[in-house]
């Protein structure tokens, strides 16, 4: 009876909720976790906070300098941002599974990114799930 799903059609009935239902039910946990917690002051999926988080991340990497990702290593951190949507976090590994195996994995992201990897591994984890 306490479904994610319910809880969140409770809240739009409490406050203004702009966001839409998130894509699943953990999903709108999570999302119902950080309302409750204090951590968002208002309900939104947390997939949109993701995709907001990454874009700003995004601005702030290109201000001052025209484009400093090329067009595939700005696909590689789109997939990394969408993989962090459904698992909340990735780590290292993570780059021998799907989607990024069939790209080259690993060895293509060290390939796009040198020494850089592991440091953008670890702030997209930071970033994207503040």
């Amino acid at each position: 009876m306490l479904a994610p799903d319910y809880i969140w059609g409770a809240y739009t009935q409490l406050e203004e909720v702009k966001s839409k239902q998130p894509k699943d039910e953990l999903t709108a946990l999570v999302s119902l976790i950080r309302r409750a917690c204090g951590v968002d002051n208002q309900l939104k999926a947390f997939d949109k906070t993701i995709d907001e988080n990454f874009k700003n991340w995004m601005f702030q990497q290109n201000a001052g300098q025209h484009n400093r990702f090329t067009t595939e290593q700005v696909a590689w951190l789109r997939m990394i941002k969408d993989h962090v949507v459904s698992s909340y976090h990735i780590e290292l590994d993570d780059l021998d599974y799907t989607p990024f195996d069939a790209k080259g994995g690993k060895g293509k992201m060290y390939q796009l990114f040198g020494n850089e990897m592991n440091g953008i591994i670890e702030e997209l984890n930071e970033v994207l799930a503040a």
